[in-house]
């Protein structure tokens, strides 16, 4: 990872632990130079099992500790800087780590295989701090650190596979502690979370391993060490419930400075082969990882973006797309790109529902609203790359009400095929003016068309509106309702000290569902045989509360169901495959050919970090 997302600040423990002299700044480690050998360690001298307990939480919190003896297993010298040391001499608990990482803010001045004495501060440091809910990593700081040898043997890596990773993945929190399992013993053969936990800090490795979440711009990938694991057609892994967490999954991080060795290039469905090797590092940004000393090859999985057949003529093609942020500037290789996919992968289809499209002035914060600059540029892509003249039609949204990046005032907007389908246009509907549903010549219709859904209704607050249409195809009306319901921002995260992790973002998005289903139930209800499409970034899985509010009453279902369990994805996050974008169709829609079509999620070289969706069906 870069220094940005890595750097760790002077100190953090835990409240109730650390009193006012460990808020101080931290001074630089301190060295001797080495001597020629060991000193015997006294016979009641604090060992690195015994800082790190049987616990989450070190029975040392806020205590200092003296001439702790270990052999230097990594050294981190960018970010948050420091080293990681491990006791050669074991005890007998399974339960407790010999591995601690030493903290000393520059440089290391410390070298693998140097047999050290470490005094210092032991703490709890929080990544992105408590509240965030992440697990600590127990860490000594203010270290004076004394080189006694160099050279010596590193202790063996635990292995990690899938006999040693238990089914299970973690302990129910305990409710008196809000759900943490910080103060529970750990339970290394029956937990994953207990087994890294109790390896926090330790030499581990992995050998030719899967990956399943695709390298990044901060230098990271994910493995699974359980090969068999939920895996998806692509060679993920499948997050398919909330109790298949898959606790397979590693993030893998090189240790050597990527101006000395470039970070491999990998997609899902790839492997990492050889063996990869460093210690068992925590972070926010996805839990547990191996901070690699030494790292295998990636070798090609042979993954190639898919393509989609096009739709027949008798069939409308409706899609949704989320293109991240698309705005005038952007590089035109983004534009290029996201064009060649709707015009290619995509197959031109008829309508595009699309998330994400920024004002004409990108991020910068000043008042624009509108993004007409931001569709003409991306229509002219399109065309360019072989696609259809598309039209587009949106509702701007009122500046900075919408969520999403601060200036940016994303939005939905709709393109469609003038050669295939019509729109029609009811004019008047704006930012904070709901469209309504009427009947007309015996059938419904909109009040406004575009027009967004019930803007004013809390559900949406400092979240996008859902954008409303009326299609005609071959002569038959067709709703369209595209949505970007709010982020899962502020969620408790997999891998941290509360289990289960609570889902708080989940009650605005089960609000934002229960009006969307209010609205087609009233197209319903004017008219029974009315053909519905509601899609989009739900941010939500198929299998969440959010989908059945979606889908009460029998208003809507969900067209994901239709495919084989192994392609239900849509986003990889931490190298889980999930679906976070959904299509769903009203009854009248009987029959329908759905595709999710895998061209960004795996990638490492991806124009969006969401795959697309299109359906086809006869209106």
């Amino acid at each position: 990872m870069t220094a940005a997302r890595r750097s760790r600040p002077p100190f953090r423990a835990t409240a109730a632990a650390l009193g006012p002299v460990l808020a101080a700044g931290l001074c630089a480690g301190l060295l001797a130079q080495p001597s020629p050998a060991a000193a015997a360690p006294a016979a009641d001298q604090v060992r690195i099992h015994d800082i790190q307990g049987g616990t989450r939480l070190s029975p040392y919190a806020g205590r200092s500790v003296a001439d702790v003896p270990g052999i230097v297993t990594g050294v981190r010298t960018y970010g948050s800087r420091g080293f990681w040391m491990q006791d050669p001499s074991p005890d007998r608990d399974r339960a407790t780590s010999e591995g601690v990482f030493v903290f000393t803010s520059s440089a290391p001045r410390v070298a693998v295989g140097d047999a050290v004495l470490v005094s210092g501060d032991v703490g709890e440091y929080y990544y992105g701090g408590e509240a965030a809910g992440g697990q600590s990593v127990t860490q000594v700081s203010r270290p004076a650190v004394t080189v006694v040898s160099s050279g010596n043997a590193l202790p063996a890596p635990v292995r990690l596979d899938a006999r040693a990773v238990p089914g299970r993945y973690a302990p129910q929190g305990d409710p008196a502690a809000g759900g943490s399992v910080e103060g529970l013993a750990l339970r290394p053969e029956r937990y994953a979370l207990d087994l890294y936990e109790s390896l926090e800090g330790m030499a581990v490795a992995v050998a030719d391993v899967p990956v399943v979440g695709p390298s990044t711009p901060y230098h990271e990938l994910w493995v699974t060490v359980e090969p068999r694991e939920n895996r998806t057609a692509g060679g993920g892994t499948r997050y398919g419930s909330y109790d298949a967490q898959n606790g397979g999954r590693l993030k893998v991080e090189s240790l050597v400075p990527v101006a000395q060795e470039p970070f491999p290039s990998a997609d899902v469905g790839d492997r990492l082969a050889g063996t990869t090797t460093g210690p068992l590092d925590y972070d926010e940004f996805g839990g547990w990882t191996l901070a690699a000393r030494e790292m295998g090859p990636v070798a090609d999985g042979g993954r190639a973006p898919e393509r989609t057949r096009a739709q027949r003529p008798d069939e409308l093609a409706v899609a949704t797309y989320n293109v991240e942020n698309l705005n005038p500037g952007d590089p035109a290789a983004k534009f290029e790109r996201l064009a060649a996919a709707v015009a290619d992968n995509l197959a031109s289809p008829d309508i595009l529902a699309l998330e994400e499209i920024q004002d004409d002035s990108g991020p910068a914060d000043d008042g624009t609203v509108g993004a007409e600059g931001t569709l003409r540029r991306f229509t002219d892509a399109i065309a360019a790359a072989g696609g259809p003249r598309y039209e587009w039609r949106l509702v701007d949204p009122e500046d900075g009400a919408d969520g999403g990046q601060p200036g940016g005032n994303i939005r939905t907007a709709f393109l469609f095929d003038p050669a295939r389908v019509s729109f029609v246009d009811r004019p008047g509907g704006d930012a904070t003016t709901a469209t309504e549903v009427v009947r007309q010549g015996g059938t419904a219709a909109l009040t406004y068309s575009p027009g967004r859904v019930a803007p004013l209704d809390g559900a949406w607050a400092d979240s996008r509106k859902p954008l409303a249409g009326e299609f005609v195809f071959r002569g038959e009306t067709v709703f369209v309702i595209a949505n970007h319901f709010a982020s899962k921002g502020g969620d408790q995260p997999l891998a941290g000290r509360f289990q289960p992790p609570a889902r708080v973002s989940e009650e605005q998005r089960l609000r934002q569902a229960e009006a969307v289903n209010g609205f087609v139930r009233d197209i319903t209800a004017v008219d029974r045989r009315a053909r519905v499409v509601v899609l989009g970034d739900l941010n939500d899985f198929e299998f969440s509360p959010v989908t059945r509010a979606l889908t009460r009453h029998g208003a809507l279902r969900t067209a994901v169901a239709s495919l084989p369990r192994d392609e239900r994805y849509t986003y990889v996050f931490q190298g889980n495959s999930q679906v976070l974008d959904q299509t769903l169709v009203s009854p009248a829609i009987r029959r329908f050919d759905y595709d999710i079509v895998h061209i960004n999620a795996e990638f490492a070289d991806q124009a969006s970090d969401h795959d697309p969706q299109v359906l086809r069906f006869r209106p």
